[in-house]
């Protein structure tokens, strides 16, 4: 395999990795304890998703959205359900769009906000998909609409947050500084 394929985490990576894995684990248990309809969900534990971004090569990146399911899984229950499947496909299709956006496009021409949004339309539409084939047939046209607008209004907050935790965070700085000379 080439340097750039090999799928090694660094030290750095390793630690990063784990700090982030870790937020996804607590944001699950913040997002489960919030009230919402069934089968939506808020979105923040994709937070450390859209920040690192800017800082992983692919795989560790593939990496902590793994980790981000299976955390949500296990603090939710539903690892061996359905919803464990939708919730998978729904992130990997997510967290490859929005990594693809970021390297393509770069950070001068779609913010945080933009690769949130189009992160949580991309999970939706897969989720929805999904429930099309499996579940509801043609009555998922019922659910879309209310399932969707969550989804964008959802995405376009947690981009704005993460747009001012770059701005603000030390950390975060530090972290992207060393992943621009890693890489």
């Amino acid at each position: 395999m080439g340097k750039g394929i090999t799928p090694t985490l660094s030290p750095g990576n390793r630690k990063t990795v784990a700090l982030l894995g870790g937020l996804c684990f607590f944001l699950s248990v913040i997002e489960y304890l919030v009230p919402k309809p069934p089968f939506m969900r808020i979105g923040i534990a994709n937070m450390p998703l859209v920040l690192a971004a800017d800082i992983f090569p692919f795989f560790p990146f593939l990496l902590l959205a793994g980790i981000k399911v299976f955390g949500q899984a296990l603090v939710t229950g539903t690892l061996f359900s359905f919803v464990f499947i939708f919730s998978a496909a729904g992130t990997l299709m997510s967290a490859v769009s929005m990594y693809a956006l970021r390297r393509l496009l770069g950070s001068d021409r779609i913010s945080f906000i933009g690769i949130s949004t189009a992160g949580a339309m991309m999970s939706n539409t897969t989720q929805l998909a999904l429930a099309r084939v499996f579940i509801f047939r043609d009555n998922v046209r019922y659910i879309a609409p209310p399932f969707l607008f969550m989804g964008l209004v959802t995405g376009i907050a947690l981009g704005l947050f993460c747009e001012i935790f770059a701005r603000r965070s030390q950390w975060y700085a530090a972290v992207k500084c060393t992943a621009g000379r890693a890489t």
